[in-house]
């Protein structure tokens, strides 16, 4: 039995997670948010105050060790998914500014990304499954039926992650948050290591000034016309 595929790539702050969990729900698939992984791993590290030691081969070992054995659990609620580390619930605090760069740090690593890699795989199981991330049409699923790619202008992601991050009672200045998505576009883009860009067969959305209701529809629309019957 063939398992369907959709890959949603794109930079910080593009809409993909919260799109990734409404397509999974619409198509009752697997949910994969490779991008809490990553923050899940830098969280852990950083817990472990192993993040500033990284160029340390023994630390570095350490660090592969705890990768490849992360207490892991996904839980679909709703349009949006629960996320739990070693049993306790992270889902808040791996979306914060700190664990982003975090998990950016992470990714930059081959050794780490590559200890990862079959987590990530693992998640393809019957009926399907949606992977929301970086680098999932290029590196993790090239065989997906469905390739995504959305992205937005920086001005509007970081507008959108202000919200996002008031929303949960957090102090936040636009200008701070606006940094960091570029710094780690850029960062994500000149990596050696699986750099964010677009599968060449993948169908590109700019967000920038559609709502999730027009970008939902759009990729559903597509979808339903790539996906084997």
């Amino acid at each position: 039995m063939t398992i369907q595929i959709i890959t949603i790539d794109g930079p910080s702050g593009s809409g993909k997670g919260t799109l990734a969990a409404k397509i999974a729900n619409h198509y009752q698939f697997h949910l994969l948010d490779s991008g809490a992984l990553y923050r899940l791993l830098g969280l852990s590290l950083q817990q472990k105050n192993l993040l500033e030691s990284l160029e340390n081969e023994d630390v570095l070992k350490q660090c592969v060790t705890i990768a490849t054995n992360l207490d892991i659990v996904f839980k679909s609620k709703g349009d949006g998914i629960i996320i739990l580390l070693d049993g306790k619930d992270v889902t808040q605090i791996i979306r914060t500014e700190q664990i982003g760069e975090c998990a950016s740090k992470v990714a930059a690593i081959p050794v780490l990304r590559a200890a990862l890699l079959e987590r990530q795989r693992a998640f393809a199981q019957a009926p399907g499954l949606v992977a929301d991330g970086r680098d999932m049409a290029t590196t993790i699923f090239p065989e997906a039926q469905v390739k995504i790619y959305l992205t937005a202008s920086a001005e509007s992601r970081a507008e959108r992650r202000v919200k996002q991050l008031q929303g949960m009672g957090l102090d936040v200045k636009i200008n701070d948050i606006l940094a960091n998505i570029q710094a780690r576009d850029k960062r994500d883009m000149e990596r050696t290591v699986a750099p964010l860009k677009p599968a060449d067969d993948a169908y590109i959305i700019d967000s920038s000034n559609l709502n999730i209701d027009e970008v939902f529809k759009l990729m559903t629309d597509y979808a339903d016309a790539h996906l084997a019957k």
